[in-house]
């Protein structure tokens, strides 16, 4: 089963941080319209979803990726870069003690989720060698500094997964710019090439975003399918043309948050007994 952890628009939303845009007004009630029709597509992609309890007056915290990463041997707490957001944090950490042993990044560390992508081998690449499990990428960013992605590395390594740090100056997170695909062998990764350097992934079969759509490159994959945003549908053709299997919904709104479709949720698999 897949659970779909999310939260609710909160109120304060008009108030949240942003780094890269200028702040323009967002219509709480479309957000709100958005946003339930982003858990409606999850769960018709096949996630059960369960909201977390809300917090109207944290104005980013709809955005629950940033607090946690999930993997299959443990969930690692994220300490969000913004001092405003790590508060957001205790509710995921009630949650997911349910399903993960817990490991926290601490300070000075900072991480944000919507810097992390994982990126699990299913098999060797016929590009490159790759490693035996899978490869994390962590975006050194405004949000994750190099001590968080230091002790990220640490606590993930004595499980076969390679962490390399890429440096993020030009949106966000590192998932503002490149997101994983569905597989059937080697990895796929949707990329903004002006905003990372492509040459970090190397080995990686890359597929561009239209250049009118430069935040398209945020998309959710869910099992053998794709989740678009409607604002970017030349990208989402590229990926139709490619014989990827899409849908989309409605992301204008969150968007003047700094917010992309993985933002919105924690998507993992609820085993039934907890990992050890």
């Amino acid at each position: 089963m897949l659970l779909a952890l999310t939260r609710a628009v909160p109120p304060a939303i008009n108030l949240c941080e942003l780094t890269h845009l200028a702040r323009a007004p967002i219509d709480y009630a479309r957000a709100v319209e958005e946003h339930d029709r982003y858990e409606a597509a999850l769960r018709a992609l096949g996630c059960v979803v369960e909201r977390l309890p809300d917090t109207p007056e944290m104005p980013d915290s709809v955005f629950v990726e940033d607090t946690a990463i999930v993997l299959d041997q443990l969930a690692v707490i994220a300490r969000p870069g913004a001092v405003s957001r790590r508060g957001e944090v205790g509710s995921a950490i009630e949650v997911l003690r349910r399903h993960r042993p817990l490991a926290f990044i601490q300070s000075p560390g900072t991480l944000d989720g919507g810097d992390v992508l994982v990126v699990l081998h299913h098999r060797a690449s016929s590009h490159a060698a790759v490693r035996p499990r899978g490869t994390v990428f962590v975006g050194e960013s405004p949000r994750t500094n190099a001590e968080g992605a230091r002790q990220f590395a640490d606590l993930v390594a004595p499980f076969g997964l390679d962490v390399i740090r890429v440096p993020v100056t030009s949106c966000l997170h590192l998932k503002s710019a490149v997101t994983v695909l569905p597989s059937d062998g080697d990895t796929r990764l949707l990329i903004n090439r002006d905003w990372v350097d492509p040459s970090v992934f190397n080995g990686f079969e890359l597929i561009d975003v239209d250049p009118g759509e430069p935040a398209a490159a945020n998309v959710l994959t869910v099992g053998a399918r794709v989740l678009c945003a409607d604002e970017h549908p030349a990208t989402r053709g590229r990926l139709e043309a490619r014989g990827f299997v899409t849908c989309s919904v409605p992301a204008g709104e969150l968007a003047k948050a700094e917010g992309g479709l993985t933002c919105g949720a924690l998507v993992f698999a609820a085993f039934h007994s907890r990992p050890t």
